[in-house]
């Protein structure tokens, strides 16, 4: 048990407190405000030259906080063949999501990036025995509804070629939704956090470099705005908020941190429409709705069947 597990073990929690619910808003907004750093370190750098700096930066930052927590990483636990496919799965969603938001907007990319949650339900219906209730199928039917909604949207579209950017990040929050049942079927589901988080990030940083020549130019409009996006995405996001996630499953129920889940697409789609000038178009809102409703839905807490 490494000493950041013994520290949660001592403080765990029972329900969700001011201090978690102020966290969980912080994450979440950063989470969707990824979408908009992504696109400008796009405007600068190649993609895949941005998806190798990103995971191999957060890869080093990620590996150094292990260290200094005292933290074993290089055990023989199992993890090593299922830790492999979990970076390939991670890294193709990435690869997905880079190459993707060079043709969609971000709030569209982030609309489909965010179905993941019921790509995570469908497989855990076939793969890990979760039953889905006719509740959850309803959520999902919403989420559904919310997709077909943004691909009939034209007025929101960036240029012609934005619905495959919309397929590609669609198709990336399968590989998200892949990722997660991998380490949930796997021994990963026994690891601690931080190794199954370097098993993605040093795995997607090897991936990402077959595919830099199909990205363009290394280097396109090079700006201190895209250079401070793909650092903010590399110190802040991956490395720090993952953490910070982390820690707090570590102290908090799971299903009630799952709850803040439906904010990461609304602020992927009100971030696109504030700070690169998106249009939020009426179909845009109504598939934000659905796929938000969808999400309470599907995150709901199961009731308790109390015995006698």
């Amino acid at each position: 048990m490494t000493t950041l597990s013994a520290d949660a073990t001592s403080t765990r929690r029972d329900a969700i407190d001011a201090f978690a619910t102020i966290v969980m808003l912080g994450l979440t907004l950063t989470w969707g405000v990824n979408q908009v750093a992504i696109k400008l370190a796009n405007i600068g750098f190649n993609p895949m030259l941005s998806m190798f700096l990103r995971s191999a930066v957060a890869t080093l930052l990620v590996f150094l906080w292990c260290r200094y927590r005292g933290i074993r990483l290089f055990e023989r636990d199992g993890t090593l063949w299922p830790g492999i496919l979990a970076g390939l799965l991670f890294g193709l969603e990435f690869i997905l999501v880079f190459f993707g938001l060079d043709y969609t907007s971000a709030a569209r990319g982030a609309l489909m990036l965010n179905t993941m949650p019921f790509w995570v339900l469908v497989g855990g219906h076939f793969f890990l025995g979760e039953k889905m209730s006719a509740l959850r199928f309803g959520g999902l039917l919403l989420a559904f509804a919310g997709v077909v909604l943004v691909f009939s949207d034209n007025l929101s579209l960036p240029g012609p070629d934005a619905l495959f950017g919309d397929v590609l990040c669609l198709v990336a929050g399968i590989a998200w939704a892949a990722t997660i049942v991998v380490i949930k079927q796997s021994s990963l589901s026994n690891a601690g956090a931080e190794k199954t988080l370097l098993y993605q990030l040093s795995v997607s940083a090897l991936l990402a470099i077959p595919f830099i020549p199909f990205g363009g130019p290394l280097l396109r409009e090079v700006s201190t705005l895209a250079t401070g996006a793909l650092v903010f995405q590399a110190v802040f996001v991956v490395s720090f908020t993952y953490l910070v996630w982390f820690w707090l499953m570590r102290r908090y129920p799971a299903s009630g941190l799952s709850s803040f889940t439906f904010l990461t697409p609304v602020f992927g789609v009100l971030s696109g429409g504030l700070l690169l000038g998106e249009p939020l178009t009426l179909k845009i809102l109504l598939a934000l709705c659905l796929i938000v409703l969808g999400l309470t839905v599907v995150n709901r807490p199961r009731r308790r069947v109390i015995p006698g």
